[in-house]
């Protein structure tokens, strides 16, 4: 299946369905200075440069997303560290083919971009990673699979973010994974 990663970070969970051999045939972000973008520049995977800077409108930049990846002939979005939210214009073209991987056991500390240093704070002996779909709603959507990642005593935001971060590396494939063999049998999911 044919997948776009949107991205606004280092890029690891991008790196990682590269190295597992998934067909990533393009990758979008708003912030064409981030170490996925120059990741994909490396690797000659076509890149949507993004920046919200260019957009009056955040449904201008998802139409402009939207149009590149159909461009490119995406068929599975997999948002992978992207720090926004997707609007009508995205969601209605790629709806029920859309998966976020979000750093939490949602629906706990769902809707921010800080999931990790709010665990910490909370003191929960438990937090994890979730993959799920993308709705209208933020960090609502069904959930596809998730994995909990124990708390330690002395973690710092540092040490548990790697741990989630491990824990993603697993779940994400097993997601797409899933989502692929449920599109196979029902392509027009969405």
């Amino acid at each position: 299946m044919r997948l776009g990663v949107v991205v606004s970070g280092k890029g690891s969970n991008l790196r990682n369905l590269l190295e597992l051999g998934f067909d990533v045939v393009a990758v979008a972000t708003n912030r064409p200075k981030c170490g996925a973008a120059a990741f994909a520049r490396e690797r000659s995977i076509p890149l949507g440069e993004l920046s919200q800077k260019r957009f009056t409108l955040a449904e201008e930049r998802d139409a402009a997303m939207r149009d590149f990846f159909k461009a490119q002939g995406v068929e599975l979005v997999v948002d992978a560290g992207y720090d926004r939210v997707h609007t009508e214009p995205f969601l209605a073209a790629f709806g029920g083919r859309i998966v976020n991987v979000h750093p939490s056991l949602l629906p706990n500390f769902a809707g921010g971009l800080d999931a990790v240093e709010q665990a910490l704070e909370a003191g929960v002996k438990m937090t994890g990673a979730t993959v799920h779909l993308v709705t209208g709603d933020l960090d609502a959507g069904p959930i596809l699979i998730q994995e909990s990642v124990p708390v330690l005593a002395g973690d710092t935001v540092e040490t548990l973010r790697q741990r989630i971060q491990e824990a993603e590396y697993r779940i994400l494939p097993q997601a797409i994974r899933s989502m692929e063999a449920r599109l196979a049998k029902s392509p027009s999911v969405g």
